[in-house]
């Protein structure tokens, strides 16, 4: 099987991500800024079908109308001689000082308005040049102590929010729908909608439902202990997956964004082998920062290994499926009768149905092994090609 990329396998990078200079709290940029232009063409040369933008990483903040043109009219043609779509766009509402207690939910309401209307202004741009999803990224929608937000409120505010940009895109007749994308803390102590589960509960209560989805990122479910594949699932199995966040990160710590497949390995193989086998058709976003150790060559190298050990991950889970002792263990397991209905004879049929308690043998069952562990070695013998 092929492991160089090619635009079909939709894999999408952020400006942000192949642009990040090598910044950390303790550290000055290791690495110069690069234009947007220049990565929309090493993308393109490296396989990638897509590239993604906050506005600020394509606009500097602050621009006049005929610098927000030019910058525009720069990318746009770039995007035009590569063949590069954008599939998604989003907001800055977390880098400069004025958001620096939050957009949507800030104590303060200027900054609350100010910050739907420079959101409007990417959901036009984001329509312009054909993005049809808009992911909303609250880093800063949180909080360190608890009298300083009436958390009830704030999630008020929220849905005021995402109401109002509802109704602004259908009112303008928009091909957008947007994608909230939880994360549990960093930078703030404390964020809104901290997990997937979170999220959806969530979209539960604004006013278009079927406009809203969740942008999962692998590191941000797993600060917060989660399992990865069983949160994608869960939006999968609501129809709410509109769009994935792949890198890496080891366990509990501050959110790494090392590159796909870097960090916990089972955990990618088994996120790839559901994205794959559950359907999935939106694009592969990686969400990495390229170490501040490296030098721009290094930054390239470390998107291709993205994209590299995707494909890698992909060959395997499809090995691993069309295993014939794989399938056998999986029956052994019981998987089939877990995809069987529990009771498609009714509740009337449950209740009338001794085996189902009066004679049913729970010793026996208890004593019944799952056979899980020789599936499990089976999985982990096909990552690592010992199969």
């Amino acid at each position: 099987m092929r492991h160089q990329p090619v635009p079909e396998d939709k894999f999408s990078f952020g400006l942000w991500t192949v642009g990040w200079q090598g910044r950390d709290p303790f550290g000055d940029a290791t690495r110069p800024a690069l234009d947007p232009v220049e990565t929309v063409h090493r993308l393109a040369g490296l396989g990638a079908y897509g590239v993604t933008f906050h506005d600020d990483d394509l606009i500097p903040f602050g621009s006049g109308g005929r610098a927000r043109e030019a910058a525009v009219a720069r990318f746009r043609k770039a995007l035009d001689a590569t063949g590069l779509v954008v599939p998604m766009v989003t907001t800055n509402l977390f880098t400069h000082p004025v958001f620096k207690d939050g957009g949507f939910t800030s104590n303060d309401r200027g900054i609350r308005r100010y910050a739907l209307r420079k959101t409007i202004r990417t959901l036009d741009l984001a329509a312009e040049l054909g993005a049809r999803t808009y992911v909303a990224w609250g880093g800063r929608e949180g909080a360190e102590s608890g009298a300083a937000k009436d958390v009830r409120a704030a999630l008020d505010r929220m849905k005021e929010a995402f109401d109002l940009l509802g109704q602004y895109v259908v009112e303008q007749g928009l091909d957008l729908r947007f994608a909230i994308e939880p994360k549990p803390n960093e930078p703030r102590g404390d964020i809104l909608l901290p997990t997937v589960g979170h999220a959806l509960a969530f979209i539960g209560r604004l006013e278009r439902p079927e406009l809203y989805g969740v942008n999962p990122e692998v590191g941000h479910e797993q600060m917060a202990g989660l399992n990865v594949p069983h949160g994608i699932a869960q939006a999968l199995w609501s129809g709410k997956l509109f769009h994935i966040d792949l890198n890496g990160q080891s366990g509990l710590k501050y959110d790494q964004d090392l590159r796909f497949g870097a960090g916990d390995l089972r955990s990618a193989f088994w996120l790839v082998d559901l994205l794959e086998t559950a359907g999935y058709g939106g694009p592969r976003h990686f969400d990495f920062k390229p170490p501040r150790t490296e030098d721009l060559d290094g930054v390239w190298a470390s998107a291709a290994g993205c994209m590299r050990n995707y494909l890698v991950l992909k060959e395997r889970a499809a090995a691993f499926r069309a295993d014939p002792a794989v399938q056998d263990a999986l029956r052994a397991a019981r998987l089939d009768e877990l995809a069987r209905p529990t009771a498609e004879d009714g509740l009337a049929g449950l209740l009338a149905d001794r085996t189902a308690y009066e004679t049913f043998d729970a010793g026996a069952a208890a004593a019944r092994g799952m056979a899980f562990e020789q599936l499990d070695q089976l999985a982990l013998d096909h990552l690592l090609g010992a199969r």
